[in-house]
C-alpha cells in the first residue's frame, strides 16, 4: 500500500498542519522554559482580563446579594433605606452572615482568618508570586457575606487576593519563575483594582508601590497593560464614570491656604494611626476573649455581626463600603458634629469587623473615615479664617487621600486613586501636601503601613526591607554541607561544638542561624535533629558560615538585580 503524498507547505492543509505542529512547539518550550516577553505580555493581557471580570464579577455579587438580603434596589443608598427597615432586621442580617463566614473559614482555612492584601505582599516577597488558593478562594466567598451583610470593611482586599490566587494558578502552569510570577501578581493586582474603582493608573502604581515594593521597568509595560484591561472591563460594565461626584469645585486660595492643609495632614496621619491601631487592638483582645471562653472559632464572626448589627441600628451608615456617606461628606452635606460621630463610629465597626475575623479590606472604610475628618477640620478652618479658605469639601477630598495614603502606606497609588475616584485633578497641590504629611507622620508611629504592620505581628519582617525577609527563606537544611559532601565538617569537630551546645535545628533557617555564628565564633554549626528527652541528637550535616553568607549575598543580588532591571 503506498503512502499518501505529504501535503504542501502552500496547500491549506500543509499550512494548518505546519501551524498546528509550530503552536505545539511554542506551547511545549512555554512550558519547559518560560514564556518570553512578547509571550508574558499576552500573557500578563490574558490575566489582567480575568482579573478584571473576577473584580467585577465579585462587585456585582455584592451589589446583588445586599439588595437580596436588604430589600434594596439601590445599594448605593443603604444606609438611607436602612433607617427605615425594623430593628430586628438591622440586628439579624449580620449575624446571620457571621455566622455564615465563621462556617467558611473554619472550614477552608487552617487558622480562620481571611487573606487579604497582607498575604499578596507576604507572596511576592517570600513565595515567588504565589498565594494560597484555597483559603484565598474562600477568603472571598466569606468577604463577599460580610459586605452583602452588614460588614463595615472595602472590598479591594479580597478582590486584590482573589486577582492573585488566579495569577498563582497561571505561575503555576506555565511553571514561572519568580521573577516572572512576580510580575505576574502584579499584573493581576493592578487588573483587579483598576476593574474595581475604575482607575487605571493608580491600579498600575499601587501594585508597584504596595505589592512588589519597586518600579522595575521590566515590570511595568505588563502591568501597565493588565491595568488597562481591567479598566476597559470595567467602563464596559458601568461606563465612563467617576466613583464619586463633587458638589462643587474645590477653590484653593494658593499660598495662603496651604498651611491648613498641612495641619490638615498631620491630623490624618494621626487619624490613621487611630483607625489602624483600634484594628489590632480589636483583633488582639477579640483574640483574647476567646481563648478565655473557649469559643469555637467559626463563631466569632457571629459575635461580631452581633455588635455590628447593634450600631447599625442607631448609625446605619456604617453597613456595607459606605459610599454614600463618603459622597455626603465629599459634597459638604453633613453637619459638622455629624462627620465627627460618624468618623468614629465608623473607626469602631471597622475595628470590630476586622477584629471579628469577618472579611473585607480597609481601603474604603480609610476613604470614608478620611473624607470625614477632612470634612469636619473643613467646616471648622473655613469657619475661622472665612475670608481666605476655599470651600470645605476640598479639605475633605483631601483628607480622603491623606488617611487612606497613610493606612495604605502608597501616597504615590492613593494621591491619583483619589483624583481618578473623583475626576477632580484641580486641586492636586492641596491632596499631595495633605498626603505627603500624614504619610510621614504615620509610617513612623506603625511599621509603614496597615498591611506591613499586620505582616510584623505575624513576625514577617516585610518591611524592613529584603535584608532582614530574605534570611527567613532559606532552611539550614538546604545551605548545609551533608557528612558525604565534599569540604564536610571533620566528626569530631562537629561533636566538640555539640557538647558545647552550639548546633542547630535543621528546620531552622538562615535568621536563626546567623546571630549563631556572631555569637559562637565558630566557622561552622553542626545542624542536627533532636529526639526525645535523653537521646542523643542524630546529625544531619554541618552549615558553614561561608555558605549561609554566599546564599544570603546571591539572595540579595538577585533581589536588587530584579528591583533595577
Amino acid at each position: 500500500m503506498t503512502r499518501p503524498p505529504k501535503p504542501s507547505a502552500w496547500s491549506p492543509g500543509g499550512q494548518l498542519t505546519l501551524t498546528s505542529a509550530a503552536l505545539g512547539r511554542g506551547w511545549k518550550v512555554l512550558r519547559r522554559q518560560g514564556p518570553g516577553q512578547i509571550q508574558f505580555w499576552f500573557i500578563a493581557l490574558m490575566v489582567g482580563i480575568a482579573a478584571g471580570f473576577a473584580a467585577l464579577l465579585f462587585r456585582k455579587g455584592i451589589t446583588w446579594l445586599q439588595s437580596t438580603v436588604y430589600g434594596t434596589d439601590d445599594v448605593l443608598l443603604i444606609h438611607t433605606f436602612a433607617r427605615g427597615l425594623e430593628w430586628y432586621w438591622i440586628l439579624i442580617i449580620p449575624i446571620i452572615g457571621g455566622l455564615i463566614v465563621g462556617v467558611i473559614l473554619d472550614r477552608f482555612t487552617d487558622d480562620g482568618r481571611v487573606r487579604a492584601v497582607a498575604d499578596v505582599i507576604e507572596g511576592a516577597a517570600l513565595y515567588d508570586g504565589r498565594v494560597e488558593k484555597r483559603a484565598g478562594l474562600a477568603s472571598a466567598v466569606a468577604s463577599l457575606v460580610t459586605l452583602s451583610t452588614g460588614g463595615s470593611t472595602g472590598r479591594e482586599g479580597p478582590v486584590v487576593h482573589l486577582a492573585a490566587v488566579i495569577s498563582s494558578w497561571t505561575s503555576n502552569f506555565i511553571k514561572a519563575d519568580g521573577i516572572t510570577g512576580r510580575n505576574l501578581l502584579g499584573c493581576a493586582v493592578a487588573a483587579a483594582v483598576s476593574a474595581s474603582f475604575n482607575a487605571p493608573i493608580a491600579g498600575a502604581l499601587f501594585a508597584l508601590e504596595v505589592v512588589l515594593r519597586h518600579f522595575a521597568v521590566n515590570a511595568f509595560a505588563p502591568i501597565v497593560i493588565a491595568s488597562a484591561a481591567g479598566t476597559v472591563i470595567n467602563r464596559l460594565a458601568f461606563g465612563d464614570v467617576t466613583e464619586f461626584s463633587l458638589g462643587t469645585d474645590g477653590i484653593l486660595a494658593f499660598y495662603v491656604e496651604l498651611p491648613a492643609f498641612l495641619i490638615l495632614g498631620l491630623v490624618c496621619g494621626l487619624v490613621a494611626v487611630v483607625f489602624m491601631r483600634a484594628i489590632f487592638w480589636a483583633d488582639k483582645l477579640s483574640s483574647e476573649i476567646q481563648a478565655k471562653i473557649k469559643l469555637h472559632r467559626a463563631l466569632r464572626p457571629m459575635f461580631a455581626g452581633a455588635v455590628l448589627g447593634a450600631i447599625a441600628i442607631v448609625f446605619p451608615h456604617i453597613i456595607g463600603v459606605g459610599y454614600e456617606t463618603t459622597s455626603l461628606a465629599l459634597t459638604g452635606n453633613l453637619l459638622l458634629h455629624e462627620a465627627i460621630v460618624f468618623a468614629v463610629i465608623k473607626t469602631v465597626a471597622v475595628a470590630v469587623t476586622m477584629g471579628g475575623r469577618m472579611g473585607g479590606g480597609v481601603f474604603s472604610p480609610s476613604l470614608m473615615v478620611g473624607a470625614l475628618t477632612g470634612l469636619a477640620f473643613g467646616l471648622i478652618a473655613t469657619s475661622i479664617f472665612p475670608d481666605n479658605s476655599g470651600s470645605e469639601t476640598l479639605y475633605a477630598l483631601a483628607g480622603m487621600g491623606a488617611v487612606a495614603a497613610a493606612v495604605l502606606g502608597a501616597p504615590i497609588s492613593t494621591t491619583l486613586i483619589v483624583f481618578e475616584l473623583t475626576g477632580d485633578w484641580q486641586t492636586g497641590l492641596a491632596v499631595m501636601v495633605a498626603v505627603s504629611l500624614s504619610t510621614a507622620l504615620a509610617s513612623r508611629l506603625v511599621d509603614r503601613s496597615f498591611f506591613l504592620t499586620q505582616l510584623e505581628r505575624r513576625n514577617i519582617a516585610v518591611s524592613r526591607g529584603p535584608q532582614a525577609y530574605l534570611l527567613g527563606m532559606f532552611r539550614v537544611a538546604n545551605v548545609m554541607r551533608r557528612p558525604e559532601d565534599a569540604g564536610a565538617a571533620p566528626d569530631d569537630a562537629i561533636w566538640a561544638a555539640i557538647e558545647a551546645g552550639h548546633m542547630v535545628e535543621a528546620n531552622a533557617t538562615l535568621k536563626t542561624a546567623l546571630p549563631l555564628f556572631d555569637k559562637t565564633s565558630r566557622p561552622f554549626l553542626p545542624v542536627v535533629r533532636t529526639g526525645a528527652a535523653g537521646e542523643a541528637p542524630e546529625i544531619l550535616g554541618a552549615l558553614f558560615h561561608v555558605d549561609a553568607l554566599r546564599a544570603y549575598n546571591r539572595a540579595l543580588a538577585a533581589t536588587a538585580a530584579e528591583e533595577h532591571s
